[in-house]
């Protein structure tokens, strides 16, 4: 099946392979060392052991991701050159120095602190080890910002123009390559995905452990804290993801058509088309089920407001629709699927219910994963919406790849395939093991910390004051 491919699809193929595994580890690493940051400092504020337990709880599966990020974004981005040597020949001077910075800025100041993070809390102190763990979580997030500042680039370019080899140079200033039009709204809405996959994940190991111990106040903290997450924030995802789209319908209408499966012009106002089976060839979506105008109220604020169809544009610049139109769908509903956990939780918390509720539990279990599918399909949405461009409307996809045989990419694709499920697949496994034991019932400050005298018995290390509740 690989050899009836041609070259420039399976180095796609590939390149969507290892970005996927790839893209899962970051979006967990930003969340869970913000979160860890959040616990260190609320131990520090309230003494309380709990969050120390919880603080080391989550510590060793933060250094495990955060490796198999490391590892995986280091394969990845080797295929610059190995299989997309003309991209990175033609846009290498706008997008390498944003992509040295990332490494310059951001990978030094989460090395230098990792260490102390992970092995100084006896050695430093409190204070210094806190902040050891705040530049940690302040590297995660300079890493996404010049990491969307790449993509962005790519999708709305700005501030370049072109020397006589045909590369993309900047124009003089750096300022509007980096802050691209749309790349304020990428950066807030990837980091309150990362954010609200770390509470899912975090809600579903609490969850986990509730049902088979109620009384256990690790899970407890944890589960409460996750779901005021969930609550807080999903809503605010919802608008920020349709600031988004807005921005999008700007810079890149045929995208968001094609995500709408809007393959013929609205002068009346468009239909919001729920379900459906797009098709480019046939220029329509075969069995739609829609409602009228509500297209147009969604991405024009205006039921009655005109919009056009993929069919305005050149048929060779469509995206394939068949793929964003779905893609688009298992983001938004799990989405909203979030925003629903959240009110339920709400509702549990006014009850008193919060750690009773099992039904809630399992279903926060069983939407652990979700945040990592809904990034996954966030990225493909914008990712595939882009073709067939990689540079938008400057650099075809056709034009970007190095010039290799269809079999050596083959050969290539499948052995990534083969290291990447057996090595990840194993850290994979590892990281669940550490999520399944339950966290500490006793107060136990980290070892190495002299204990207080106030708050924790010497003899056995549980806490003299009641278990917090959360």
């Amino acid at each position: 099946m690989l050899g009836q491919l041609d070259a420039v699809t399976l180095a796609r193929a590939q390149f969507a392979f290892t970005v996927s595994f790839h893209f899962i580890f970051p979006a967990f690493s930003i969340g869970i060392a913000s979160y860890l940051m959040v616990l260190e400092a609320l131990w520090l504020k309230t003494g309380q052991g709990v969050y120390a337990n919880l603080y080391r709880y989550w510590l060793k599966i933060f250094a495990v991701a955060f490796g198999m990020g490391v590892v995986s974004g280091l394969v990845m981005s080797y295929q610059f050159g190995t299989n997309w040597s003309v991209f990175s020949t033609k846009a290498g001077p706008v997008i390498g120095p944003l992509m040295a910075y990332e490494v310059l800025t951001a990978f030094f100041l989460e090395a230098g602190f990792l260490g102390v993070m992970l092995f100084g809390m006896s050695k430093v102190g409190k204070e210094l080890h806190f902040f050891a763990t705040c530049m940690v979580a302040l590297g995660t997030l300079i890493s996404a910002t010049w990491i969307i500042a790449v993509n962005s680039w790519m999708q709305t370019p700005a501030g370049f123009a072109l020397n006589a080899k045909g590369q993309f140079v900047p124009a003089g200033s750096w300022w509007p390559i980096i802050f691209t039009a749309s790349f304020p709204f990428r950066l807030v809405h990837t980091v309150i995905a990362a954010y609200l996959t770390t509470a899912f994940v975090v809600g579903g190991v609490g969850a986990w452990h509730l049902l088979k111990d109620r009384a256990n106040p690790g899970a407890r903290k944890m589960f409460s804290m996750a779901m005021w997450m969930a609550a807080i924030v999903a809503p605010i995802q919802i608008f920020v993801g349709d600031a988004h789209g807005l921005n999008t319908l700007e810079h890149q209408p045929a995208k968001v058509l094609a995500m709408e499966g809007d393959y013929q012009p609205s002068p009346d106002g468009a239909p919001l088309i729920l379900f459906g089976l797009p098709s480019n060839e046939e220029a329509r979506v075969r069995y739609e089920v829609s409602i009228p105008h509500l297209g147009s109220l969604i991405l024009k604020h205006d039921p009655f407001a005109p919009l056009p169809g993929l069919t305005d544009f050149p048929r060779d610049q469509w995206p394939p629709a068949h793929i964003v139109f779905w893609s688009f769908r298992v983001m938004v509903g799990l989405g909203f699927a979030m925003l629903g956990i959240g009110l339920w939780s709400l509702l549990a918390r006014y009850r008193g219910k919060l750690y009773e509720w099992s039904w809630l539990h399992r279903a926060s279990v069983a939407m652990g994963p979700a945040g990592f599918v809904a990034v996954l399909a966030g990225w493909v949405t914008t990712e595939v919406g882009r073709q067939p461009f990689t540079v938008y409307g400057l650099l075809r996809t056709a034009e970007s790849h190095s010039p290799l045989a269809a079999p050596a990419v083959a050969a290539s694709l499948l052995a990534f395939v083969l290291v990447y499920f057996s090595a990840f697949g194993a850290g994979t496994y590892y990281l669940l093991r550490l999520m399944s034991k339950p966290p500490e019932r006793g107060e136990s400050e980290p070892p190495g910390v002299p204990q207080r005298a106030a708050g924790i018995t010497p003899a056995s290390g549980v806490a003299a004051s009641p278990a917090v509740k959360g």
